[in-house]
């Protein structure tokens, strides 16, 4: 049974903090920022805002346009790397905001490359299990709760968002052909919110030190980027017996703008074929790519045929790719 996307939806708060608001947390100016990094805004959710809020919204704005019925969705995968709390699924508290009960529900944590694992993981149940019917998947993150917002490297970056899509089936030719997903341990902490867990609880200690804050090495990332998502590309595009050329629509994970573009360099992608979300909206971590789907199809509607390729890489180290034909 090929399984392919068959709803879009996606959510950004609508509060923006611009770059003139970065400068007066981090002492850098805006141009500096912008230029560094190609990001000029990003949008924060509001105190009291959950991530399984935003997700929610993602999904009510999937079904309020389109013709499938909520209740046939058979599974719920939920990508994120902010969760609302250590226990339960950020899924199942996203289930309860919109009433949809009795049906598998679970969290994925790959990072920024969570959408694509989750992508995988829900089109083999489907596949296995076709009487599911429909399944979501979903990535949100809500980085700016886990900013130091002194931090430049990284705070210049994230925002919160969140983006939902639907799979079910569709004709032969069409759908999901090849998915491949990477992890590398060795790059654990190269990406990291170091205390909070049971490796280091964030007692007053770790709190003073920043350590319950995101971290990350920025150069390292980048160069395992440019090493890894070319390798996964080359990967999946030969499972799915395709070349890069044959490819409409480059969905890369939206670091930030300069990093997107260096990976469609490495590619040989022209960026006439890779949609951007990073100016406007910076890194929104696992909802990075189907928040930039979901943009991308309201600008020019994707046309059925059309090949598109999903490029992640995210802490862990980890790294995804998928290619689809669209229906």
């Amino acid at each position: 049974m090929p399984v392919g996307i068959i709803g879009l939806g996606a959510y950004a708060p609508p509060r923006v903090i611009d770059n003139e608001q970065i400068s007066t947390w981090t002492g850098v100016t805006p141009e500096w920022i912008a230029e560094r990094t190609g990001v000029h805004g990003r949008h924060y959710a509001d105190p009291g805002v959950t991530t399984s809020a935003m997700a929610a919204r993602a999904v009510e704005e999937l079904f309020a346009d389109s013709p499938h019925s909520r209740e046939r969705v058979g599974l719920t995968v939920l990508a994120t790397s902010t969760p609302d709390q250590p226990q339960p699924a950020t899924a199942v508290r996203m289930q309860k905001l919109l009433r949809m009960h009795s049906t598998p529900a679970f969290d994925v944590n790959a990072v920024c490359s969570g959408f694509v694992y989750g992508l995988t993981v829900a089109e083999s149940m489907l596949r296995t299990s076709p009487d599911n019917g429909t399944a979501l998947v979903i990535g949100a993150d809500m980085y700016s709760s886990i900013m130091d917002r002194g931090d430049r490297r990284t705070v210049s970056l994230f925002g919160d968002g969140a983006a939902a899509v639907l799979l079910g089936e569709v004709p032969e030719g069409y759908g999901i052909h090849a998915t491949r997903l990477y992890a590398d341990g060795d790059g654990e902490d190269l990406v990291e919110v170091a205390a909070g867990g049971t490796r280091e609880t964030a007692d007053d200690a770790a709190r003073e030190a920043g350590r319950h804050f995101f971290r990350m090495q920025g150069r390292s990332v980048k160069e395992y980027a440019l090493q890894i998502i070319p390798k996964t590309v080359d990967d999946v595009l030969s499972q799915a017996r395709l070349e890069i050329g044959d490819i409409d629509r480059v969905f890369i994970h939206q670091g930030n703008t300069r990093l997107v573009e260096a990976v469609a360099a490495q590619l040989g992608v022209d960026m006439s074929r890779v949609p951007l979300t990073a100016p406007q909206f910076g890194n929104t971590g696992a909802a990075s790519i189907p928040f930039t789907l979901r943009h991308s199809h309201r600008e020019r509607p994707i046309e059925r045929g059309e090949r598109i390729l999903f490029a992640a890489v995210g802490g862990g180290m980890t790294a995804g790719a998928a290619v689809l034909t669209w229906y």
